[in-house]
């Protein structure tokens, strides 16, 4: 059975998915809640999966990885074999950071995330030797004009 979000659990999943670091009593204060009560539905959102995690944001130009590649495939391969050999490789590829199954022209779009060109045939390479594919074509992000984690709630 999924948990029933109200209006105070959104109102506390707003404030988490803008600063996770404030304490719960400042949550509590916000959203008119005792401490204890505000602590109890954050712990039971953890608990039944709402919340999944608590990460730190890393700026990934920061890091030496300013480029991101939209990656386009098609595959005449849709076998559970070749589903899961597929899946698997896409793990074992960290510059991955999202891939997603599409409707449409398009069977799957990777979110790819490098530090320049060189690097994204590189990626490519090795990609296209552990997996068949029958399409691939990559355009690179020229501007970020909205990234974001936050669910809209």
């Amino acid at each position: 059975m999924p948990h029933e979000i109200d209006k105070i659990d959104r109102a506390i999943l707003r404030i988490l998915q803008t600063d996770i670091t404030l304490s719960v009593d400042d949550i509590s204060a916000a959203v008119n809640l005792s401490r204890n009560a505000c602590w109890r539905r954050i712990k039971a959102m953890e608990q039944l999966g709402v919340i999944k995690g608590r990460v730190a944001l890393v700026d990934p130009a920061s890091v030496g990885l300013p480029l991101t590649a939209m990656v386009l495939i098609k595959t005449n391969a849709h076998d559970a074999n070749w589903l899961k050999q597929f899946q698997t490789t896409l793990q074992s590829f960290p510059e991955i950071v999202g891939a997603y199954r599409m409707t449409g022209d398009l069977d799957y779009v990777l979110r790819v995330r490098v530090a320049d060109v060189p690097a994204y045939d590189a990626f490519y390479k090795r990609l296209t030797s552990r997996i068949s594919l029958s399409d691939i074509s990559a355009s690179f992000v020229m501007e970020e004009m909205k990234e974001t984690t936050a669910v809209p709630l």
